[in-house]
């Protein structure tokens, strides 16, 4: 591990704390779940930027039954007093909000956590939150409640090891639930060890007993392993890295066989979901090496990007010291200068592999080739449609009952599952504000199913009509007719089924519109309990469980509902369709590597893969309809 100067003059002291109790979605997000795993995530940030330094390769994080704890071997937060705040400098970091030591470059190179809300704010949102200092060979203790200094740093013992262990209870008061996920640890946790190929990750969860290690020699080549799991594969990964004065950026990939993208980018370890500069440099990249590949193939054709990513599975990490990332949540990076930088480096290292790999350069610019041909079958596909003047905007289908609202940012649809529960929700929906558009029967599989014979599905049809934003490369979300889109299926097997179809399609064809918050899933309850002529609804046996403990059984009458079918307006009213009342759930693609793996494994043609699932998580399942 390298060796550098790490002091208290090396932390940089911004502003001081602001009132993050105060509004702590302004800092984390949200204080829901998202928001609570921002918390781990924040110290898990500062534990990798220790690593990308050199002086970190290990990392433990252990769910307690209240609480959690992340430990790394990294040089441990300077202890001694800074000169500016005359406090220990590992007081300052945890105390004042911007103070670290990632602003001026000397102490992190790069840093993932440079734009993030620092543990500071963690602090701010735990009940207590607990430091312990391993270096200069003491062992250092400090403890925080809701931010606050409650102890001196005080000296505990001897190690001649190094490294921080910092252990946290979030407040209560603040988080709507303190219960932390293991699969979202897993998933975020396992992505970071892929990216950090030196780097060993271990979680335990204390209340189950359940653990969890992570460490992949191979990197981001592993990880396109991982992505490709029961896929057919058309070559060996492809795998190249370089450096550029302060910039290093490292690339996987490899093409399957299927018809779906799978990108994904990433800057100094952080998901860069919408995208960003890094992304647009190398699919720009990328579609200009496939044509003059073509070209001097003689093959006289003219490819997309679309064509040329069909089956493309990429992990591109860059890692830059200042990166400017747009949002608080760091979901896209602005470096203007990055693209072409990408571009130029992507573009070389592509046309020497396919120099050097005729083989696999014919067979992958056969596969876009065939897509481009797909691509025109589409083309003419929607025109035929067009023709008969079913994709107009003044020709929408006769199901749809539509609402008086005209702006799109007021109007909801709810794609409910069949005729008669869409009836009912004619009559308890708000006119004025809701639309109901009936869906027959479970929708085609677009997982596998390419565009052109998407535009051959009658009810997908019906539905790209309806939201009227289009889709494929003439989708436009400025024309789309309902800002919230609600699923309104069964609380069963098959209506999950359905909800699964729908948000596949969602998320393969119309991804924008769960990035921009549109899309929910309605929760409608399987119980309904009276008591003293008092109706409550509940979504599942265990919150049925939990309310008979509260209210007894005595004098109570418990109907269970099969379907949608089976409640009548004011009960459909009352629980999905109320404004007041409802919970609906919103989606999102908070972690779309997670997303990707399920949509591939759940709806994609390798039944192998499935039913390794299905044997995993056998044991989890509460509610099996047959």
């Amino acid at each position: 591990m390298k060796e550098t100067s790490y002091k208290a003059e090396d932390i940089t002291v911004l502003k001081d704390l602001q009132a993050v109790r105060k509004r702590p979605s302004m800092y984390i997000g949200d204080v829901g779940v998202r928001g609570l795993h921002h918390l781990v995530y924040e110290v898990v940030d500062n534990s990798i930027d220790e690593a990308l330094t050199g002086n970190c390769n290990w990392i433990k994080v252990i769910v307690h039954k209240e609480g959690i704890s992340i430990e790394d071997n990294g040089r441990g937060i300077p202890v001694d007093v800074h000169p500016d705040e005359k406090k220990p400098a590992v007081e300052v970091v945890l105390t004042i909000l911007h103070a670290g030591g990632k602003f001026d470059h000397k102490t992190y190179q790069v840093s993932g956590g440079l734009h993030g809300v620092g543990v500071s704010v963690v602090n701010a949102l735990s009940e207590y939150l607990i430091v312990e200092v391993r270096r200069d060979g003491k062992v250092y203790r400090q403890k925080f409640e809701r931010g606050r200094k409650a102890s001196e740093l005080e000296i505990i013992g001897e190690d001649e090891k190094t490294g921080t262990k910092i252990t946290f209870l979030p407040d209560k008061e603040i988080f709507d639930s303190t219960n932390f996920d293991f699969e979202i640890l897993v998933s975020r946790l396992r992505e970071l060890a892929f990216l950090n190929k030196n780097v060993k990750i271990e979680l335990i969860d204390e209340r189950t007993g359940s653990e969890k290690s992570f460490f992949y020699e191979g990197g981001l080549s592993s990880f396109v392993k991982y992505l490709n799991k029961g896929k057919e594969v058309l070559h060996d990964i492809v795998y190249f890295s370089t450096k550029k004065d302060s910039l290093e950026i490292e690339i996987a990939f490899q093409y399957n066989d299927s018809y779906r993208e799978s990108v994904f980018s990433f800057c100094n370890t952080i998901n860069t979901v919408e995208g960003g500069t890094h992304e647009s440099g190398f699919k720009s990249a990328v579609t200009r090496a496939f044509n003059d590949y073509a070209k001097k193939n003689k093959e006289s054709v003219k490819l997309s990007g679309e064509d040329v990513r069909e089956g493309l599975t990429a992990i591109i990490s860059l890692k830059i010291p200042d990166p400017q990332f747009e949002g608080q949540t760091k979901t896209k990076l602005g470096n203007s200068e990055i693209k072409g930088i990408v571009d130029s480096i992507v573009y070389e290292k592509l046309n020497n592999f396919m120099e050097e790999n005729p083989k696999i350069a014919k067979i992958v610019v056969g596969k876009a080739i065939n897509a481009l041909k797909a691509r025109e079958a589409a083309r003419k596909a929607r025109e035929l449609i067009r023709r008969k003047g079913v994709l107009s905007s003044g020709s929408l289908p006769g199901k749809l009952v539509d609402c008086q609202e005209k702006d799109p940012g007021k109007s909801e649809l709810y794609l409910v599952e069949g005729d008669s529960a869409a009836g009912t929700g004619v009559s308890a929906r708000d006119k004025k504000i809701q639309a109901i558009l009936p869906l027959r029967g479970k929708i085609l599989n677009v997982e596998k199913s390419r565009l052109s014979k998407i535009f051959k599905s009658e009810e997908i049809i019906k539905l790209i009509t309806v939201l009227g934003c289009s889709i494929g490369d003439e989708f436009d979300i400025s024309k789309l007719r309902y800002h919230k889109i609600v699923i309104l299926t069964d609380a069963d097997s098959d209506g999950n089924h359905i909800s699964c179809l729908l948000l596949t399609f969602f998320y393969r064809y119309m991804p924008e519109l769960i990035q921009n918050g549109y899309i929910y899933v309605a929760q409608p309850p399987l119980f309904k309990v009276i008591k003293n002529k008092k109706s409550i609804y509940v979504r599942d046996e265990k919150s049925l469980k939990k309310l008979l403990d509260e209210i007894g059984v005595d004098k109570i009458v418990t109907q269970r509902f099969k379907g949608l079918g089976e409640m009548d307006s004011d009960e459909l009213e009352e629980t999905v369709m109320n404004k007041e009342k409802r919970i609906l759930k919103q989606v999102t693609i908070e972690d779309a590597v997670k997303a990707d793996e399920m949509f591939s494994v759940l709806m994609g043609d390798q039944v192998e893969p499935r039913r390794e699932f299905i044997q995993a998580h056998a044991k989890e399942v509460k509610n099996l309809d047959i």
